[in-house]
Parts: structure tokens; sequence; C-alpha cells
């Protein structure tokens, strides 16, 4: 197999949604193992036109070179490319960077790239991937030849995947695609599910939310599991809507399903959010890697044998044994993230939950939101999810529709204890309570 980095860019139509298109299309002559994130960029050589979107993925193929070349101009015919002058605007552009350490200088191809030391648009990406990378003929790292270009008109088109830890408190609202939640907001039935979650979404985002964590299966204790396919069919269309409708909000998948999450990036999620911390499915964080995407790990020791439902109540675990409750999981957390670097996934990219509800009881759950700041000494930001959870309707004697003032406490003591992110259903409501803590515990 020979390794690849090609340069993907859309100025005109759908311009994310072309590039999705040619990612897809590129399986199966052409595997790519890894993506860049998606930059805006001026116009370069002629200026009379849109921005372009541009980003470079890392791929292996069998194909030799003039068959990659026929390969791409084709992927290029069928998502919509038309003939143009040169330098104009077009529905999308591949072009080869590099091909392992190969050179060829023919009318028809030039690899390495030839104009791939001018252009900031190829450089910056092809550096996030790996700025090492060596230029055959130049003797140069793509770092220095990305020093010696211009790249101040370039952006990030997702600003809002890269968060800045410690400067706020950043909000994530739930939206449940199934039957069968145990808060009651499912909307799997509902009227219109797409145009209700869409809609939802846009409600969320406009009362402050910063993320949008979708699932289609319910993890409710004592809840049936559904396969992936049933799980795919009730997300999928909705994280490729929120994508399309372009949501100012990071998308997170809720699943831990390495099929599932795959599809789920490729429709436009940008993160993976695994209620089993990768100990399900360890293809998750090859798939993950491969992809780019933030992981956010959850500590989970669920067991059906220990749920208790009541009616009113709901479900809680009982009888949950653990020899040390924060040493036990802070350990379990450790591995996942572990397993996760192993995979390749950055610490940057690699977020911890410490699993409230989730194999632990009333009491358990309880302590761990009060100590985790012991959590967060494990050197990554944390997501807690307290929200209309069991042990809040335990402790208050309250069904999960009553249990907003609860979850604001726990939200509240959660982020004085360090927490990073919030998950919520309550998005409006908890938006106020995240930006009052932090006036008082952040100072802003």
């Amino acid at each position: 197999m020979h390794t690849l980095y090609l340069a993907l860019g859309s100025n005109l139509g759908n311009r994310r949604g072309n590039l999705q298109a040619a990612l897809d299309a590129l399986s199966p002559q052409i595997h790519w193992r890894r993506s860049s994130p998606i930059y805006e960029t001026p116009p370069w050589g002629f200026t009379d036109q849109p921005a372009f979107l541009n980003m470079v993925v890392e791929a292996e193929t069998d194909l030799e070179p003039a068959e990659l070349l026929k390969t791409l101009k084709d992927i290029e015919a069928r998502v919509g490319r038309t003939p143009s002058f040169r330098y104009g605007p077009r529905q999308i552009d591949l072009d080869i960077l590099f091909y392992d350490d190969l050179v060829v200088d023919t009318p028809e191809l030039g690899i390495p790239h030839p104009r791939l030391a001018e252009r900031a648009f190829v450089l910056q990406p092809l550096a996030d991937l790996n700025p090492g990378l060596s230029h055959p003929q130049l003797k140069y790292t793509v770092n220095e030849l990305l020093k010696n270009v211009d790249t101040s008109g370039m952006k990030l088109f997702d600003p809002p995947c890269r968060l800045e830890w410690g400067k706020r408190t950043y909000v994530m609202g739930i939206i449940n695609v199934t039957p069968d939640s145990f808060s009651g907001d499912g909307l799997l039935g509902a009227a219109a599910s797409v145009e209700a979650a869409v809609e939802q979404a846009r409600r969320f985002v406009a009362a402050g939310a910063d993320i949008l964590d979708i699932g289609g299966e319910s993890t409710r204790p004592g809840s049936e599991p559904v396969d992936a396919d049933e799980e795919m069919g009730r997300i999928l269309p909705i994280i490729r809507a929120l994508s399309m409708a372009g949501v100012n909000a990071i998308i997170s998948v809720d699943t831990y399903k390495a099929e599932t999450a795959e599809a789920a990036l490729r429709a436009g999620a940008h993160w993976v959010n695994d209620v089993w911390g990768l100990r399900a499915d360890p293809r998750l964080a090859e798939i993950a890697a491969r992809r780019g995407a933030t992981v956010v790990l959850m500590h989970n020791r669920s067991t059906p044998t220990n749920v208790e439902i009541q009616e009113r109540l709901g479900g809680r675990y009982v009888g949950m044994d653990y020899t040390d409750l924060l040493n036990d999981v802070c350990n379990e957390l450790r591995e996942s993230a572990a397993q996760a670097k192993a995979a390749g996934i950055p610490d940057h990219q690699i977020i911890l939950d410490p699993g409230i509800g989730f194999g632990k009881t009333v009491e358990q759950n309880l302590e761990l939101v009060n100590r985790l700041d012991e959590i967060r000494a494990l050197g990554y930001p944390v997501l807690l999810g307290p929200s209309r959870k069991g042990f809040i309707g335990y402790t208050l004697n309250l069904p999960p529709e009553q249990r907003l003032q609860g979850t604001a406490a726990a939200v509240a003591v959660g982020i004085a204890r360090g927490a990073d992110i919030v998950r919520v259903h309550d998005v409006e409501a908890m938006v106020q309570v995240a930006r009052m803590t932090d006036a008082i515990t952040r100072g802003r």
C-alpha cells in the first residue's frame, strides 16, 4: 500500500457537502486514514470568486499514480465539477500532494504537487496532519515550508470545534432520538423528527449551547440496546441535516459502536461520546483517530443485575462495590485514555466523564460530583452529565420532569469542582447556571 496526501477544495454550491461527497467517493480504491480540519481560505490565482473550503487527507492505496489521477478526476466529475478556466471556481478539486516519496514530472502529473510550497491553503492543513513530512525535492519539512507563506487570510471553518479549556464552562445540549428516554424528551416518533431535532438544536444554540449530543439508543438503567442499523437510521438523517444547515455548534454522536461512529463522522459529526470508554468496541478508537475526532470517554460499570426500578422515580443502581470509588474510577479512566492514545488520538482530543448514573449508587454519584476535582487532576478536560439523573430523583423524591433545581445544584457544584463541560437537557436554564458559577469561580 502507498501512503498519499490529497488536497480537497470547493467554492461552489454546498462547499462542505462537496468535500464530504468526495471523501465518501474515495472508497474502496482509496482508503483515507486521517483528515485535517477544514479551513475557509481566500481564492488563489484568480481572486474574483467565492472563498474556498480546503482540507487535506492522509490516505493509502494500491493504485499507481496514473490510475490514481484518473480515479480522482472521475470522482470530481461525479461530485459535479464542470469545465472552467484555470484557477476558476469549482465544485470540487482533488490534488495529489505526496505519493510516498515518489517524484513524478510529466505533462499530465507532477508529484509532489508543483505549487505545493506556494500555497498556504495546502500547507496549513498538511501541517496539521504531518508537520515533519519532508519534501523529497526541496528537502524542507512541511512545517518549514509553512513558515514562508502568508496564512493570515485563512480561518478554521468550524471554530467552535476548538475549545479553550479553563476559560469558561461549555454546555452540551442533549438531543435524544429515542422512544424510551428516561427524561421523556425523546424525539423518535414525533412528527417530522428530523425537522423537530433541527428546530430543537437551533433553540439550544440560540440559548447558548456549544455542543449538541445526538443519541439514538437509550442508556437509562434497564433499557434495551438497539443494533447499529437501527441506531444509524435514527441519528444519521439528523446529523446530516444539522451539518448541512450550518448550525453553529460542535456535533457530538452519543454511541459506543464503531460502525455508528464512523457513519456519523462521515455525516458531519465532530466528536464521539462513548459511554463505555472504548471498552465495548475497541475499534472505535482507531476510527476516531483516523477521522481526527475528539472522544469523550466515560467510566461505566453498568450491570442489569444491579438495577432497581421504581415506577415514579425510574431506575437506579444498587449494591455497586468499589474498592475505593475515586481511585477505581480514575484508574479505569486512565486505561481508557491510554487506549485512545495508543490508537493515535492525541491528548488534546480526549475528554473524560466520570459516568454519573452509570453503575454507581445514589451515594456514589453524590460523592463523585463533590470530588470531581480528583478526576480533573488526571490532566484531561472533564464532562459532567448529571441532568435529571436518578441520583437527583432519589435524593429529592422527584420524577425526571421535576429535577431542574436538583440538576442546577449538581451543575454548579460540578463546575466549582472543575467540570469543563456540562451535558444537560434544560439548556437555557443551565447556561445561566454555568455563567453565574463561572462568574463566581473563574471571575468571568
